[in-house]
């Protein structure tokens, strides 16, 4: 029954982010067939922004109404949109309207924003869910939250991509139909790149996150349902306090201790005794200042330019940097947990080599679309390694600040929440402008864009 619990937990926590983790690692196929092209990323990071309204409305409500708002009811109503979103996608993603006169994917932005919405809101609902289990089985719903990466990216490798190749084409004189490439001549031939198809269709991925988000409804269903005799029994809970969201957002980290100190001979884990580590105001604002700026440079600034940084290598490298990428996520997270390193000045070093990988990105996509080393296999190396450092560097100081933070007080880490949230927020709202208004990144096409050798 234990391993039971183990594997019902872990998929639950497969449901948190499984669905934007696998739109971010999808798009090097979609960018080829929606109407925003290489600006798509800087819409996503700008939707999932606004979808923090869904936790903005379960804390309101949490505040006004308080024990009124049950987890496992939000929960049921966002894994079921969950579902209902992916399956959408699968028929809908390719669908436009003209919007201000321009064509947009308006379903699949649409769909997107309710998927942002269920993710999102899964990070104020699920873990106050979990606390009610032993704090043996919350690690284990970690793991499945850090897998809602890594097993899209394992998917999107098998996939594959489709490999581009550049077609002789003739045009007739009246021909007026869109060509993706740009022609280099008002000649009747011109050049067009065609992707030939990957492993299985944008479809099929899509199915694939319905059923993951199936998988994680499934597996709540049976945790509700698991015998209370058995580990669920009240001696082994925590305190009623967390029974529902208002409750859990109070103080989770108070009850989890808590939790954790009855359990903890038990679950043959010990923890450090680190107490209050009292840091300095310098200190906690130099660690705010770290979160700041680190999730304003992951969650915003950088996957708003991915597709001109890696596009113009081709689509190869673009798969690639974000199926991998999406992976180093999870893996930073359980280095983190097995080799922590708390100290100040080798974070800040660590986020300053970060800060280099992600001023390698941003100088690629601003030379675009003829950076670096592109007609290279090193070219194509470098900017894939760059990604996935990038994102693997950060995302181990994101989590050892987070730690760092826990153990200082609750209000420490509330604030921690809302320096990820403006950080974000910032780095996406700045981005979109420069990206979609004044456009200061170029897009290209590997058979027409002529760059000097």
């Amino acid at each position: 029954m234990a391993l039971l619990v183990h594997f019902l937990a872990c998929a639950f926590g497969l449901g948190s982010w499984v669905a934007i983790n696998g739109l971010w690692v999808e798009l090097p196929l979609i960018v080829n067939e929606l109407p925003e092209g290489w600006d798509l990323p800087s819409y996503l990071t700008v939707i999932i922004q606004l979808a923090n309204l869904g936790p903005l409305l379960v804390t309101l409500m949490h505040k006004l109404c308080p024990g009124r708002l049950k987890e496992t009811v939000v929960i049921y109503t966002i894994l079921t949109i969950g579902i209902l979103a992916c399956f959408l996608l699968a028929f809908f993603w390719k669908e436009t309207t003209v919007m201000a006169g321009a064509l947009h994917s308006t379903a699949f932005l649409v769909m997107t924003f309710f998927l942002s919405l269920v993710d999102c809101t899964s990070s104020v609902t699920f873990l106050p869910f979990m606390m009610q289990l032993p704090p043996k089985y919350i690690t284990t719903y970690f793991i499945g939250e850090g897998l809602s990466g890594f097993v899209p990216g394992l998917v999107a490798l098998g996939q594959g991509v489709g490999i581009a190749r550049c077609v002789n084409i003739t045009r007739g004189p009246n021909d007026t139909s869109p060509v993706r490439a740009v022609a280099a001549s008002e000649s009747l031939y011109t050049m067009q790149t065609e992707y030939l198809p990957p492993n299985f269709s944008t479809e099929v991925f899509f199915f694939f996150l319905a059923a993951m988000m199936a998988i994680s409804l499934v597996a709540f269903v049976l945790l509700g349902r698991v015998p209370r005799t058995f580990e669920l029994s009240t001696e082994n809970l925590v305190s009623d306090t967390v029974s529902s969201v208002s409750s859990g957002l109070d103080n989770p980290v108070a009850a989890n201790q808590k939790a954790h100190a009855r359990k903890s001979e038990e679950a043959g884990q010990s923890r450090p005794l680190l107490g209050k580590p009292g840091y300095s105001v310098s200190q906690l604002a130099f660690i705010y200042f770290l979160v700041i700026w680190v999730n304003g440079l992951t969650n915003g600034v950088l996957p708003s330019v991915q597709t001109y940084s890696c596009m113009p290598y081709g689509n190869i490298a673009y798969h690639l940097s974000a199926a991998l990428a999406s992976m180093a996520n999870p893996l930073a997270c359980v280095i983190a947990m097995f080799l922590p390193k708390r100290s100040l000045r080798f974070l800040g070093m660590l986020s300053l080599l970060g800060t280099g990988f992600g001023a390698y990105n941003m100088a690629m996509a601003a030379l675009s679309p003829c950076p670096l080393l592109q007609a290279s296999a090193a070219g194509e190396a470098l900017i894939v390694l760059s990604w996935v450092f990038f994102t693997g560097t950060l995302s181990y100081v994101k989590v050892m600040v987070g730690v760092m933070l826990r153990d200082q007080s609750h209000s420490a880490l509330v604030w921690c929440g809302a320096a990820v949230q403006v950080g974000s927020m910032v780095g996406a709202l700045s981005m979109f402008p420069l990206v979609n208004v004044y456009h200061l990144f170029q897009s290209g096409d590997i058979c027409n864009t002529k760059c000097p050798l």
